[in-house]
């Protein structure tokens, strides 16, 4: 079985009613008090951001994972525009005995160091420049130093096999979920570090191009006055 587990603050997910036949919907809903949630939905505390839903959704379905689950924003095609694509693929087993354990899904391929740098610090929602203490989260979950540099794909949304997810006990998941709570900035360094999470292969440098970036699709100007948004 496929699942699709979206986490909502207020989006409208009226593109969930596209997902193919079978596939099972699990939509957290982190709306604020008195918001009405999705149709359907899970009410969930609004800690942190996506990190906190996806962790609470291992921690509590850790022994009904579905065999597949694929982890959504509320507006997930900003970041994965092909994500019905994508859905279907697993929905119909395309290419399922190539397919890794676990999958970023994203057309934005970014490296960071261990302060991160450049991508944190120069984001627009961090207008004073803070920097991200992967060193600080990296002793806190695996009591171990961070590496010079991660790559990871922009968006915090992933595919996820059961058996990949069950490589960690749920007390390590427990573990994460009150970390997202905590850390300073948790969000960030579990985008930067959910192959890290899962044991999954790290992606590997030769990927990227000089810049330690790679685009999988062209980035149009946003017009004039257009909001950003991330994650």
């Amino acid at each position: 079985m496929v699942e699709v587990v979206v986490c909502r603050y207020g989006e409208d997910l009226a593109w969930t009613r596209n997902l193919p036949r079978g596939v099972r919907l699990t939509i957290y809903d982190k709306g604020k008090p008195g918001q009405p949630g999705w149709p359907g939905s899970l009410r969930l505390e609004n800690h942190g951001r996506d990190d906190f839903a996806w962790l609470h959704h291992l921690v509590e379905r850790y022994d009904d994972l579905s065999d597949w689950t694929i982890f959504a924003q509320g507006r997930p095609f900003d970041h994965a525009p092909d994500l019905h694509r994508v859905i279907r693929g697993y929905a119909k087993e395309e290419d399922a005995a190539d397919r890794p354990e676990f999958s970023w899904l994203g057309f934005l391929w970014e490296t960071d160091d261990a302060r991160g740098r450049p991508s944190f610090v120069t984001w627009s929602k961090n207008p004073e420049r803070r920097e991200l203490n992967l060193e600080g989260f990296f002793q806190a979950l695996w009591g171990e130093p961070a590496p010079e540099k991660v790559r990871y794909v922009g968006g915090s949304q992933f595919a996820l096999s059961r058996s990949a997810a069950h490589r960690r006990p749920r007390d390590f998941y427990r573990k994460a979920r009150d970390l997202s709570r905590t850390f300073p900035d948790a969000a960030h360094a579990f985008e930067r570090t959910w192959d890290r999470v899962f044991l999954a292969p790290p992606l590997e440098e030769r990927l990227f191009g000089p810049s330690g970036m790679r685009l999988l699709k062209p980035v149009r100007p946003k017009p004039a006055g257009a909001a950003c948004r991330y994650g």
